[in-house]
């Protein structure tokens, strides 16, 4: 009596697995190296997926974090979870993000990414408390008057100037809320900076 064909399944299978894992073996399987963390010395292409302010925000920080990670000899990953994990930041960590984040505005300014302030003034002034008619007037304005007074540059090195780094990573343990927590501040300080400025054009 043959023996139903279902019984021999798991044998065969066995069969593969052992045969896969042999294979494996055979072109070097057998050893594990984890992924290493990019050089945060060497630039790599940083992209977003946002778009305006909160877009420019994330691509600086990200950038100003590499930056950071390379002055501290270490990594972005590493760093991230250094800044995490610390009860307080030290006065290494905190200078070496300031001034990566400088870094990151001239690289941008370099690479031609950095936005004029002309793109950004209908998403600052959707969000800011102004009357109406000062609203309808900087409106109104030409890009080029704009642009010419307001230099996203400058906004930007004077926002990471005044930016308290030490309070904006203070009580962070998630290494993954991190970003986040930088990004929201540095959006809020630009959009703050743009819309005081703004206010001086009129």
């Amino acid at each position: 009596m043959r023996a139903p064909r279902w019984i021999g399944l798991p044998l065969v299978a066995v069969l593969l697995v052992v045969a896969t894992i042999g294979a494996q073996l055979a072109h070097g399987g057998g050893t594990y190296e984890p992924l290493r963390p990019a050089d945060a010395c060497v630039e790599r292409p940083v992209t977003t997926q946002a778009d305006g302010i909160d877009g420019l925000t994330e691509r600086l920080v990200l950038i100003g974090l590499d930056d950071a990670a390379c002055t501290l000899g270490t990594s972005r990953e590493s760093l991230t979870l250094q800044l995490a994990r610390s009860d307080e930041p030290t006065r290494a960590q905190v200078d070496a993000l300031r001034d990566g984040l400088r870094s990151a505005v001239a690289r941008m300014k370099a690479d031609g990414t950095l936005p004029e302030a002309s793109a950004l003034v209908d998403e600052v002034l959707d969000s800011a408390d102004l009357n109406g008619l000062l609203e309808r007037v900087i409106r109104a304005l030409p890009d080029s008057v704009i642009d010419g007074a307001l230099k996203t540059d400058d906004v930007l090195d004077r926002t990471i100037d005044q930016l308290d780094v030490r309070a904006v990573l203070d009580d962070v343990d998630d290494p993954s809320a991190l970003n986040d927590r930088i990004e929201t501040a540095v959006t809020q300080a630009v959009k703050d900076s743009l819309r005081a400025r703004l206010r001086d054009l009129v």
